[in-house]
């Protein structure tokens, strides 16, 4: 079967195959390179809704939707994988309020027509893109994996849906699965090769990133009374490439035989959105605009993992967890993605800078 892109661009060798539904799209993108330099030849499935084809670097790209089961066993027909990742689906909290059914399709539906494909092609290790959201408040904190599950939108409750969903497969088929709870996904690629590109962009980070660098006029602050040390919400902040590489881990754990998984991903520490944006200032030596605004309904005020099954499952280190780490890498892959000239990637950004004012 011809693939959309060059094949394999930047990948060499005869390693196993993998299927990657969105590989197309910030975290997917990544770990695709991880999967290759650990040896896998990642095929992405993507519709490209959300994805960029330029992230496409490290095997081929098949274009199509998840919910068309005749192109999808198409795929995996061509090229035998050994086990799926699976990206592919929605992920704006604020839009699953207004367009559920959307979420309820991308997520749920979806997700069981990848189910039944590779069931009939007898392909029974999958690890699935999850979310801290599928807890909703906390009752404790740090989180561990035995919280409650409540969550308080709909793209909580369809992420929550798929992981019910495999754990039934498991019961009833022998369906081998870990669903990785990620916290909040940070930074880029530390070689520059990739960054991230949602449209629109909705991650603090980011955003924060190109307000200093004027690309975007200011970034709000949804409250400033909550009950955190300056008032504003925390988050635990995870490094893409060590998200990818807990997929890879995931993968060989249950291609090795491993048990069934559930693990969060994130480093056990928070930060405020005032940290950030002063972390942001930092790096880039410019100010951030921010305009105060009203609470954001379902916003959590603190938000950390418990990472420990992951350490010890999988053996998984976060090794990219300093804020101010995340924040130089974000802010290398925004000028990149806006084409903009840094006189030194590496450090604070000059005033006299290519931004525009």
């Amino acid at each position: 079967m011809p693939s959309d892109t060059r094949d394999g661009a930047r990948w060499t060798g005869n390693g196993p195959v993998v299927l990657v539904t969105g590989g197309a799209g910030f975290v997917g993108s990544h770990t695709c390179k991880a999967l290759a330099g650990a040896g896998f030849r990642p095929v992405v499935y993507d519709n490209l809704s959300n994805g960029a084809r330029q992230a496409v670097q490290w095997g081929p790209l098949e274009v199509g939707d998840l919910d068309d089961a005749e192109r999808l066993a198409a795929v995996v027909a061509a090229y035998a994988p050994k086990g799926v990742l699976h990206f592919a689906g929605r992920i704006e909290a604020g839009a699953s309020v207004t367009d559920p059914a959307a979420f309820y399709d991308a997520n749920v539906a979806a997700t069981l027509t990848l189910l039944r494909v590779m069931r009939a092609a007898g392909l029974d290790a999958i690890v699935f893109s999850s979310t801290a959201a599928v807890y909703g408040d906390p009752d404790v904190l740090p989180i561990p994996e035995t919280h409650p599950l409540h969550p308080v939108n709909p793209y909580g409750r369809t992420k929550r849906m798929a992981e019910e969903i495999l754990a039934d497969l498991h019961t009833a088929e022998g369906l081998r699965y870990a669903a990785l709870r990620y916290f909040n996904a940070a930074g880029a690629d530390p070689d520059g090769d990739l960054w991230e590109t949602h449209q629109p962009e909705t991650h603090l980070i980011p955003l924060t990133v190109q307000a200093a660098l004027g690309l975007r006029p200011e970034i709000a602050v949804f409250g400033t009374d909550y009950d955190t040390p300056d008032g504003t919400c925390v988050r635990d902040y995870v490094h893409v490439a060590d998200l990818a590489q807990a997929h890879v881990l995931a993968l060989g754990r249950l291609l090795g035989g491993g048990a069934p998984l559930v693990a969060n991903l994130g480093t056990g520490r928070g930060h405020s959105v005032r940290e950030v944006v002063a972390t942001v200032e930092r790096v880039t030596g410019r100010p951030v605009p921010t305009r105060i605004a009203p609470r954001r309904p379902g916003d959590p005020p603190t938000l950390v993992a418990a990472p420990d099954t992951a350490i010890a499952e999988l053996g998984w280190r976060p090794i990219h967890a300093a804020l101010e780490a995340q924040v130089r890498d974000s802010v290398r892959g925004e000028r990149r993605r806006a084409g903009l000239q840094a006189p030194d990637d590496g450090g604070p950004l000059s005033a006299s800078g290519s931004a525009p004012p």
